[in-house]
């Protein structure tokens, strides 16, 4: 059977951690397809693109030779699964991210890669909304932002600064994700809402689980 799970958050909602649990509990591959736009971040950056050029970023995301698996990124040959996390990359994703171009062309690699694996978790902020709208579960994570600042400061080791600036930083990727024109980060009108600030992963795969039945 092809089951298709959709987990759908803003940064730093736990959507990598949960996502890699129910795939891991479920025996599912496991995509992130936030890694994807930052994959073509980086090679935008590394070939010398302004990434505000979307023509010339969107021609590139399209003749990026581009693996994903098992957490390893790898891009035109080359393991970048570090180099994605820079924070440069993390500066220039969001722009790379709205580029309707760039979108286009990795909505179709994510659905090529769920026909190859014969479905898996996918993990996103578009993935039930827009990507797989028939998905057979979609879940919204979400956490409070104090929260999400803490675990991005513990994520980089306090590199992104105090957690003022952290959860300031957090804010803006959420205005600029919610309230760009091509496919905009907002919650499926099916997809299940889960908070996780005071749950444990353990907990939240349960109850993801028990939703599939």
């Amino acid at each position: 059977m092809v089951i298709v799970v959709a987990i759908d958050g803003p940064a730093g909602a736990g959507k990598s951690t949960v996502a890699r649990a129910v795939a891991a509990r479920l025996d599912r591959d496991h995509l992130d397809t936030g890694a994807m736009y930052r994959a073509v971040t980086f090679a935008a950056l590394r070939d010398g693109i302004d990434v505000a050029d979307v023509a010339a970023v969107a021609a590139a995301s399209r003749s990026l030779d581009l693996a994903m698996d098992d957490g390893t990124v790898v891009v035109d040959g080359i393991d970048a699964t570090e180099a994605i996390r820079s924070d440069e990359v993390t500066r220039s994703v969001s722009a790379v991210a709205a580029n309707s171009g760039v979108r286009a062309e990795l909505v179709r690699r994510q659905r090529a890669w769920v026909d190859e694996h014969g479905g898996g978790v996918i993990e996103g902020r578009d993935i039930g909304s827009i990507v797989f709208p028939e998905a057979t579960l979609k879940v919204y994570v979400t956490a409070s932002p104090q929260v999400r600042a803490q675990r991005r400061s513990a994520e980089s080791g306090s590199l992104l600064g105090d957690l003022d600036e952290i959860e300031a930083a957090i804010a803006a990727r959420d205005l600029w994700d919610s309230t760009r024109d091509d496919s905009p980060l907002r919650r499926a009108d099916d997809a299940h809402l889960i908070d996780t600030s005071e749950r444990t992963v353990d907990d939240i795969v349960e109850e993801i689980v028990r939703m599939l039945g």
